[in-house]
């Protein structure tokens, strides 16, 4: 009898296995409320986008009816992805976006993040199980319409929708406190037709779900929360996961050829194809502590890399230049630390920021055969970091602190004619010069990040500029920080980047 009942134990935990279909990331999808036409969700793996089709009378009142792909959430989370629907569609207020459910049930309670067929940008939840929904008191609305990326975060209670228009900085449209909610939910993409009679159609691409970590943490102490390997086409702005991991790994450098990219991790070094596939160490041995700098020579041939020294000051960081096929490292500065940022075209020398005697941190450029240093700038209770040549060697773009905020600065490479580009409340770092020598690709950190510091595990922005100025605009919106792009990471073409997101505790 007992081996009887284990029998329809298994089935029965088989059978609800099975109904489950996962799609992309997502564990499965469903209609939700039993819509009068039936909906479906496909993943298109090649570009990773979502194909959404929904009927439906609504989401609202004391029950909803929808297309629904989800998957199980605790805790803190953010959600992010770029929505657009297919054809004029029937209903003006269809309606596409995020949702925070409790349950399948079609009058749970719930938070959605919604962009309807006529463009509003609403807000709107359902506070307990079975309760009304109510104009306005269940809503948060924009005067603004259109927008193309829609943002759900759930920090504690509060859940937060952000939209923005493409290039554009997240607005925060409104927020919501669900006290009764539990830490349990579904989190996923909708579609719903309004109209019982209709099958509306979407697709989503860029799809992220980030599961922070607390403001405390320290990830030394802590361990490291996982990575994503991404790239992205830089004018259309989608994006490609092409390797994940539990583990750390760093600063993508696009290679020659444009078929492979260089990152670090575990203090190696790895290359591997940008379609994804197994990493390939490059040797750099007895080198074998090399953090997130490491540069490739404008023609290919070499890395210059950093890496720690033990019992030396600041971590002992020291610049090192080695085949980029792999072997034996030659060391090129003395002092440290010492923190590689960029080759000059003529693959002469390099520059680097170091500290000296304790003081600021100073650019420097030196040899590859090593020597005396220069030193760029001379800085007195300010802060500068990531030099890096322009193609022509014409000037050297870096990052300081000299106005207040983090801002992008470019200067002859004898360390005259200082320029400030960037005048705005982000803190930015990085800034990197495509190979055509047209454009600025950079990190923007937010205004609340200590100025000098450039930490990981933050809501960061990669932007775009002219190289001589002007309004940078938004090409990527994630989790990130320390890592995601602190070396030269466009692709030879200049039409595209490689970087690094983080999700998961």
């Amino acid at each position: 009898m007992r081996a009887f009942i284990l029998l329809l134990c298994l089935l029965a935990t088989s059978a609800v296995t099975a109904q489950e279909r996962p799609v992309g990331i997502f564990q499965d999808y469903t209609d939700v409320g039993n819509p009068k036409l039936a909906g479906s969700t496909q993943y298109d793996e090649a570009t990773q986008t979502y194909t959404l089709k929904g009927s439906g009378y609504n989401i609202w009142f004391a029950r909803d009816e929808f297309q629904y792909a989800y998957k199980k959430l605790k805790g803190d989370f953010i959600l992010t992805a770029n929505f657009e629907f297919v054809g004029n569609g029937t209903d003006a207020h269809r309606k596409i976006g995020w949702m925070v459910r409790e349950s399948k049930d079609d009058n749970a309670a719930h938070v959605t993040a919604t962009n309807h067929g006529d463009g509003l940008t609403v807000l709107q939840w359902r506070l307990l199980k079975g309760a009304f929904m109510r104009d306005p008191e269940d809503e948060a609305f924009t005067t603004k319409k259109n927008y193309n990326i829609i943002q759900l975060e759930r920090a504690g209670k509060k859940l937060t929708m952000r939209a923005a228009h493409r290039g554009e900085p997240l607005q925060v449209i409104g927020s919501v406190t669900m006290e009764s909610m539990k830490d349990e939910v579904l989190a996923g993409l909708f579609i719903s037709s309004h109209n019982p009679d209709v099958v509306e159609e979407a697709r989503v691409w860029n799809v992220r779900i980030d599961q922070p970590v607390p403001e405390t943490y320290n990830p030394g102490k802590e361990g490291w929360i996982g990575c994503r390997m991404e790239v992205m086409n830089v004018w259309d702005g989608k994006r490609k996961v092409i390797r994940e991991s539990t583990g750390r790994f760093e600063a993508p450098n696009w290679m020659p050829g444009g078929q492979n990219l260089l990152f670090n991790e575990n203090g190696s070094l790895y290359k591997m194809p940008i379609t994804g596939g197994t990493p390939e160490k490059i040797n750099t041995e007895p080198v074998n502590r090399n953090n997130n700098d490491h540069v490739i020579s404008f023609d290919g041939k070499m890395i210059a890399l950093s890496s720690h020294r033990e019992g030396l000051p600041g971590g002992g960081s020291t610049v090192y230049v080695v085949p980029i096929g792999g072997g034996t490292p030659k060391q090129v500065t003395e002092k440290t630390p010492s923190y590689l940022h960029g080759w000059a075209p003529n693959g002469k020398e390099l520059v680097f920021v170091g500290q000296r005697d304790g003081k600021v941190y100073d650019i420097y450029k030196i040899s590859v055969n090593g020597g005396e240093e220069i030193k760029l700038t001379n800085n007195v209770g300010t802060h500068v970091d990531g030099p890096e040549y322009s193609p022509d060697g014409k000037y050297i773009y870096y990052n300081g602190n000299q106005s207040g905020t983090m801002q992008l600065w470019r200067m002859k490479p004898d360390g005259s004619a200082k320029e400030q580009l960037t005048f705005d409340e982000y803190n930015n770092w990085f800034p990197h010069i495509s190979p055509d020598g047209k454009w600025i690709a950079f990190i923007s950190f937010p205004p609340d990040i200590p100025v000098n510091d450039h930490p990981s595990y933050k809501r960061v922005m990669l932007r775009l500029m002219g190289v001589s100025g002007g309004a940078p605009r938004v090409i990527a919106y994630l989790y990130g920080g320390q890592g995601t792009i602190n070396v030269p990471s466009w692709s030879p073409d200049s039409n595209s980047i490689a970087f690094v997101s983080n999700s998961g505790k």
